[in-house]
C-alpha cells in the first residue's frame, strides 16, 4: 500500500495541482488569513472596483472543511485523475484547456442573475464529473452502497442528493451545463460531421510545453505505428472509439 505522499506524487499533475489549491484555500480559510468575501465572484465589484482577481479566486474555494469539502475534493481525485490518466493521457494541455473553457463558461453563465454563484469552485468540480459520466457512461456505480446505476446518470443522481441533503441546486446545475457544452462542442459535434471550434490553442500547448507539466503528447509516427481499433459501428476519435447510434 503506497503512502500518503507517494499517492500525492502519483497524481496527474493538473488534478494535482488544482486539488492542492482547493485545500490551500481553505487551509488559509480556517487560519483566518482572508474573509471569503473578499474572493467571491461579485460583478459589480469586478467591473467597478477593478477586483479582477475575483474572476480567479473563486474558482478555488469549496467552502470550509465539512463532509461536503471532502466530498468534493474526492471527486476531484476520482474522476479528475481517470480523466486525465485516461482519455487525457498524454493530453495535459487538452486537459488544461478544458479546465479553462470550463472556468470561462462558468463566469459567463454565472452572469446571468437567475444562474449566479459566488463561487464557482463546486460547479467546476461538477463540471470534471459530468465530462468523466460521458468517457465512461457504462461505468457501474454505487452510491453510498444503497443505488448502483450506470455512471452516465451518475451527475443528475448527485444534484437530487444535493437537493435532497438541502444543498443548492445551481452550482450542480452550472457545472452540467458548462460540461455539456464542453462535450457537445469537442467530442459530440465533431462525431455528427461538424467542425471542432473548441480546438486546444498554441498558447496552451506551448504554455504545457515550457513548463514541462504532465507527458507529451503521442507523435504521428507513433499513432501510424499504433492505429486505434474501429469496430464496424463506431468510429476513432480522440483515442478513444465512440459508438454512433444506440
Amino acid at each position: 500500500m503506497s503512502s500518503p505522499a507517494e499517492f500525492y506524487h502519483s497524481l496527474p499533475p493538473i488534478t494535482k495541482a488544482y486539488g492542492t489549491v482547493c485545500v490551500l484555500a481553505t487551509a488559509a480559510f480556517h487560519l483566518g488569513l482572508y474573509n471569503p468575501i473578499h474572493i467571491a465572484l461579485l460583478y459589480e465589484r469586478v467591473f467597478y472596483g477593478f477586483q479582477v482577481w475575483r474572476l480567479f479566486t473563486n474558482l478555488f474555494f469549496l467552502g470550509p472543511f465539512s463532509i461536503n469539502f471532502g466530498i468534493r475534493l474526492l471527486m476531484i481525485l476520482r474522476y479528475g485523475v481517470q480523466l486525465e490518466k485516461g482519455p487525457f493521457d498524454r493530453r495535459t494541455a487538452d486537459f488544461l484547456w478544458m479546465m479553462i473553457f470550463g472556468s470561462f463558461a462558468l463566469l459567463v453563465l454565472s452572469a446571468i442573475p437567475l444562474l449566479w454563484s459566488p463561487f464557482l469552485a463546486i460547479p467546476l468540480v461538477f463540471m470534471l464529473l459530468y465530462v468523466w459520466s460521458r468517457e465512461f457512461p457504462n461505468a457501474q456505480i454505487n452510491i453510498y452502497g444503497l443505488v448502483a446505476l450506470k455512471a452516465f446518470y451518475l451527475p443528475w443522481a448527485m444534484l437530487a442528493l444535493d437537493v435532497i441533503f438541502g444543498s443548492p441546486l445551481i452550482p450542480d446545475l452550472l457545472g452540467i451545463i458548462a460540461g455539456h457544452l464542453y462535450y457537445f462542442l469537442t467530442v459530440l459535434h465533431p462525431l455528427a460531421g461538424g467542425k471542432n471550434i473548441l480546438k486546444t490553442p498554441m498558447w496552451v500547448r506551448k504554455l504545457v510545453g515550457r513548463w514541462r507539466i504532465g507527458m507529451q503528447p503521442i507523435s504521428r509516427s507513433q499513432a501510424a505505428n499504433n492505429p486505434q481499433p474501429e469496430s464496424g459501428s463506431g468510429v476513432a476519435f480522440r483515442g478513444r472509439s465512440y459508438r454512433l447510434g444506440g
